[in-house]
């Protein structure tokens, strides 16, 4: 078995004792993933599968590229310099395939969107109190491309009540007439740890912004040359992060801390219990269907979502960026049974 790098550039052999056990180091093809933030929980799954030798185990030698502010992981992936990106939500891909760019999503880590917008404990009792109240929201400027248009939509927010987030909590924590958007696997924490309060949180993903989101994208002339590299990469992350949610985390958390030095124990442990409290990786589609799993039935869903909030062109083949072929078969569901009983 050969694997195409590069788009046709060079070969590397694999070697055939993989489908045995563990592959030799020489036999391991380079594979080299971005993720689209700093090291941090919401990319266990994958420093799991690097930690406790799973990706090896199919035949890569996984190289993670944590990202930042100054980094733009998807433009080095359409440049060939990385081989697979952490991506948001469908909205990108879909952009891209619009302008010709051939990216495809294999595989979606999140059933659900993490984002949540934060309020002081017990200042409003509803997403409409919120509206009505009219709380500034402050946001970045991806939120009026995307979530904040539904809360405009369908919980009569307004534009003049949008603020701009900075990504510095001091102003919300100082006002109470004042809202935050904030991922549920961070933010709360951190305004906790600050304060001695810890916010009320709407998680979006229950107020009408549904969607797949931290999506695993790649070049699609790779995934047409690489059939089995991908299956390994998407097949190893599912298991990385049954994993990681259910096992024994510790050596994933090492390599996270020592990508991103800053990263505390009690932000990995929130985060972690955060992710299985709301189902961010594990409900939904994921559930019979196993961690990364897409349907169509749901992808039109979103993409009816986002046509009707003026997202995406309606007249999108919205298909086209995203395959089912290396999801959906339910890898690691025994992982998760073996570790949890279910």
């Amino acid at each position: 078995m050969a694997f195409t790098r590069g788009y046709g550039v060079a070969l590397f052999a694999v070697g055939t004792a993989l489908g045995a056990g563990a592959a030799q180091a020489a036999d391991l093809t380079p594979f080299s993933f971005g993720t689209n933030w700093v090291a941090q929980a919401e990319h266990g799954g994958y420093y799991q599968a690097v930690a406790d030798g799973t990706y090896e185990a199919c035949g890569l030698d996984v190289t993670i590229q944590a990202g930042g502010p100054q980094v733009n992981g998807r433009a080095l992936m359409i440049a060939g310099r990385l081989d697979a990106y952490m991506g948001g939500n469908m909205i990108q891909p879909w952009n891209a395939i619009s302008e010709g760019i051939p990216i495809i999503v294999v595989g979606a880590n999140f059933q659900k969107e993490p984002q949540v917008v934060m309020t002081h404990p017990g200042r409003v009792s509803s997403m409409e109190e919120m509206a009505a109240e009219g709380l500034e929201v402050l946001t970045d400027d991806g939120a009026n491309l995307s979530w904040y248009k539904i809360l405009i939509n369908q919980y009569g927010f307004k534009e003049e009540n949008r603020g701009v987030y900075t990504y510095n909590s001091a102003p919300f924590i100082a006002d109470e007439n004042k809202a935050q958007q904030g991922y549920v696997t961070s933010e709360p924490y951190a305004i906790e740890q600050a304060t001695g309060w810890a916010p009320d949180v709407w998680l979006l993903a229950d107020y009408g912004y549904i969607g797949y989101s931290t999506t695993i994208e790649m070049m699609k002339p790779f995934v047409e040359e690489n059939p089995e590299l991908v299956k390994c990469f998407v097949d190893g992350t599912a298991k990385g992060w049954y994993n990681y949610l259910y096992g024994d985390n510790s050596a994933a958390n090492a390599l996270i801390q020592n990508d991103n030095p800053d990263m505390t124990d009690g932000q990995i442990a929130y985060s972690i219990e955060a992710m299985k409290r709301y189902g961010i990786a594990d409900s939904g589609d994921a559930l019979e269907l196993g961690i990364n799993a897409m349907t169509d039935e749901t992808m039109k869903e979103i993409f009816e979502t986002f046509v009707e909030l003026g997202l995406v062109a309606g007249d999108l083949d919205f298909t086209a960026a995203y395959t089912t072929e290396f999801v959906n078969k339910g890898v690691g569901l025994d992982i998760k049974k073996s570790l949890v009983g279910e």
